[in-house]
């Protein structure tokens, strides 16, 4: 018996509809392809110069934001037995020149000489760098990441160890705070870490800060809001006078301090 006859006959719309359907996979493979091709090329240098580069600076004219003092968007939560925590903002909107910062006025400074020890910290855009080492050979400024950890934990932070500037082929960097952000590659946005800094001052006292918020009021790269605890008598330690460290962690007291400059 010929075995033909238990085929079916396929009629010519099912022969159109299976044409179709081929040329409409096709057609599909193709537009792939040529994302693939076009697109993922661009991305992974895009995302190899990210990996390989210190730090980032987001591209852009440096326009500054507008100078007008506003209520600070992260109010300070302040613990009884802790010393105050102050939240600044910086204007570092500009690519070429830095925004100084100084911990014991807690706010930011006009600096004209970078070997002054005026200054604690120096911001450019997403860029910063520390009044020590390579920055500044009489400030005794540097920094520790003490990682991600709860900002009122940190009671006390080390007296030595601190990393200092470098200069490399390029700039000038503190190894130890390369990205403090978390950048994400599709809506090119950075969101601070959690992380924890220690600073030693460029006059050899403590600070600890933390990163909040890296853009200004018109959406733009450069406007740098952090908090942060001073402690002006020379110890490391972020307690108030007379406080057991046991105790460092209770009691929330109304009214914090908190200041915002741009």
């Amino acid at each position: 018996m010929n075995s033909s006859f238990d085929k079916p006959v396929e009629s010519e719309s099912d022969k159109k509809r299976k044409l179709w359907r081929k040329l409409f996979l096709i057609n599909l493979c193709i537009s792939f392809i040529l994302i693939a091709a076009f697109w993922l090329p661009s991305k992974l240098v895009q995302l190899q110069g990210f990996l390989n580069s210190p730090s980032v600076d987001i591209p852009g004219e440096g326009k500054l934001a507008k100078k007008e003092k506003k209520k600070p968007e992260f109010p300070p939560v302040q613990l009884a037995n802790l010393l105050i925590t102050k939240v600044a903002t910086v204007n570092a909107s500009s690519e070429k020149e830095y925004a100084y910062f100084d911990f014991s006025s807690g706010e930011p400074v006009k600096i004209h000489d970078p070997s002054s020890l005026e200054w604690d910290l120096a911001f450019r855009r997403s860029k910063v760098i520390s009044n020590g080492g390579a920055s500044s050979m009489l400030g005794k400024g540097g920094l520790i990441d003490l990682g991600p950890i709860g900002f009122d934990t940190v009671t006390e932070v080390p007296r030595e160890n601190y990393v200092v500037d470098i200069s490399t082929r390029t700039d000038t960097e503190n190894p130890a705070l390369l990205k403090p952000y978390n950048y994400n590659y599709f809506t090119h946005k950075l969101k601070a870490k959690k992380n924890v800094y220690a600073a030693r001052t460029a006059d050899n006292k403590f600070a600890k800060f933390q990163f909040l918020n890296f853009y200004c009021d018109n959406k733009e790269v450069g406007c740098v809001t952090i908090r942060f605890v001073y402690q002006d008598n020379g110890t490391n330690s972020f307690l108030k006078p007379g406080v057991n460290l046991s105790t460092a962690s209770v009691n929330i007291a109304p009214g914090a301090e908190s200041t915002t400059s741009f």
